[in-house]
């Protein structure tokens, strides 16, 4: 019987350290869980989980919390964000792959990649300084004037256009995602064989056919990625919505209003709070947006699981 060949020490150290460095991830988003928990178990003992999640006061003077207001606003600006970014990003990978000349392939892509690079108190700064302004005098009377006769709505344009609101927190949100899914749908695109679109072609597919009928099916598994990904930042982002969201706590259906969100009042709040209850309150909000990002994260990557089942039969 053969003896057991020894493992070379390198080797071993080396498996070490990678199995070390993986299971730090996990203990690492343990010890994060368990430091929100501690810290807000005052404001859970006060207002529990049902109470606070439905509440729309947020009234430090009276200590009176509740999350429903912020979780309101950083969902419709993710959702809306998403809603403007997706479209253009997939338009973009397209273009780049599909249909742009080979010369403006590289310059393209690299303003996609720069644009992922700007730090986002630059995107907050270039909101409030040019495009609030552009959003108020312009884009908002616009879309205001010409949803003012069409039932339900024209309630998302009520109000007076200042720029500072839910729908310029969204618009910059946009523009900081897009270059995620962009990229990440480029390079899935770029995937394709080429004997597949070449087989299309020849037998007689147009370029838009063999676009909606070769491409995207084959690399919708690396879309959703992207998709995934950028919503991971959209629900996340502090400063850049900071600078155009406008930080009022209530509920608005108007695009117009300004609103609040998780990380926005996070960011504002935190150098104010004077007492142990806003202080636990400010740490219980941010426990609802890590287990938001956690459920939407784990949601997607189930969709995600699925389809690559789907595909793979």
């Amino acid at each position: 019987m053969p003896s057991q060949q020894r493992r070379n020490p390198a080797d071993i150290v080396f498996s070490s350290v990678t199995a070390i460095a993986s299971f730090s991830v996990i203990v690492l988003v343990i010890g994060i869980f368990y430091v929100l928990v501690s810290e807000s178990s005052l404001a859970i003992g006060r207002f529990g989980i049902t109470k606070f999640l439905a509440s729309t006061d947020w009234d430090p003077v009276r200590e009176s919390f509740g999350a429903l207001t912020n979780i309101y606003g950083t969902v419709v600006t993710t959702v809306l964000a998403l809603t403007i970014a997706i479209p253009v990003a997939i338009g973009i990978a397209i273009f780049v792959t599909e249909i742009s000349p080979n010369f403006l392939k590289g310059p393209i892509g690299a303003a996609i990649e720069l644009l992922a690079a700007i730090p986002s108190i630059i995107y907050g700064m270039w909101g409030l300084f040019t495009l609030s302004p552009i959003m108020s005098n312009h884009i908002e009377p616009f879309l205001k004037r010409i949803t003012a006769d069409i039932p339900v709505v024209s309630i998302l344009f009520e109000g007076t256009p200042m720029g500072i609101d839910i729908l310029t927190a969204s618009v910059i949100l946009s523009i900081m995602i897009i270059p995620f899914t962009a990229s990440i749908s480029r390079d899935s695109f770029n995937l394709t064989p080429s004997i597949v679109k070449e087989s299309a072609y020849a037998i007689g597919a147009t370029k838009w056919e063999v676009i909606k009928n070769v491409v995207v099916p084959y690399s919708k598994l690396g879309v959703f990625g992207g998709i995934v990904l950028s919503l991971g930042r959209a629900i996340g982002e502090t400063m850049a919505v900071a600078f155009v969201l406008g930080n009022s706590h209530r509920i608005t259906t108007s695009l117009l209003d300004a609103a609040a969100t998780i990380t926005v009042t996070l960011a504002n709040e935190f150098a104010e709070a004077d007492n142990d209850l806003y202080l636990s309150s400010l740490f219980y909000l941010a426990l609802v947006l890590f287990v938001m990002s956690f459920i939407t994260l784990a949601i997607a990557k189930l969709f995600l699981l699925k389809a690559e089942r789907k595909y793979s039969r």
